[in-house]
């Protein structure tokens, strides 16, 4: 049988498990990087690290809107019938966490670039202006929007690491197919 792009009732296609796992990369790497690029004492490095940040940031915006977009539009594979109640409620709530996460923290992000008083322009990939966000310039702004990129990292890699355990938990503990459908796409004849 030949793999299919679109999910079906007992797993995902490969748009979404490739949506998944670059989302996944990004998001992590995303947080690394940006915990090293305010650590670093060239100013030049620096700056460059933040622009390659503000650039995957906004790579990852339109990545998880997508992906989004694809989850609404598909059928989504039900928990094993060995899950138990708790989970199956908690499961969604986690899941709706995470995907909040990922548009909160590059939009926060883009707030923060267009309240800066610095007025530096951000050109992801070093190809184009993208235009601040309508908000006023100022330092309280700017300290604001920081202060809530920063617990919104946080707070997402936080998620991210209590959803990489849980997915090891079904695949090692209760050995059911969650985390294989998420990595094995499905079939036409599924």
């Amino acid at each position: 049988m030949q793999s299919s792009i679109t999910n079906t009732t007992t797993r995902y296609g490969w748009a979404m498990i490739i949506l998944h796992w670059l989302i996944g990369i990004i998001f992590i790497g995303q947080f690394v990087l940006g915990v090293v690029m305010v650590r670093i004492e060239s100013q030049r490095m620096s700056f460059e690290l933040i622009q390659l940040h503000k650039s995957f940031g906004f790579l990852l915006l339109g990545l998880i809107i997508l992906r989004i977009a694809w989850r609404l539009g598909n059928a989504t594979p039900p928990l094993p019938a060995s899950v138990g109640t708790l989970e199956r409620k908690t499961a969604p709530l986690a899941h709706f966490a995470l995907y909040a996460f990922q548009v909160a923290l590059p939009l926060s992000g883009w707030a923060l670039v267009s309240v800066s008083t610095l007025e530096i322009p951000t050109m992801p990939f070093n190809q184009f202006v993208m235009p601040n966000l309508p908000l006023t310039e100022s330092d309280a702004a700017e300290g604001f929007w920081s202060a809530a990129h920063w617990y919104l990292a946080y707070a997402g890699i936080a998620l991210v690491a209590l959803h990489i355990a849980a997915a090891l938990r079904h695949h090692f503990l209760l050995r059911d197919n969650v985390l294989k459908r998420i990595i094995t796409p499905s079939s036409d004849g599924e």
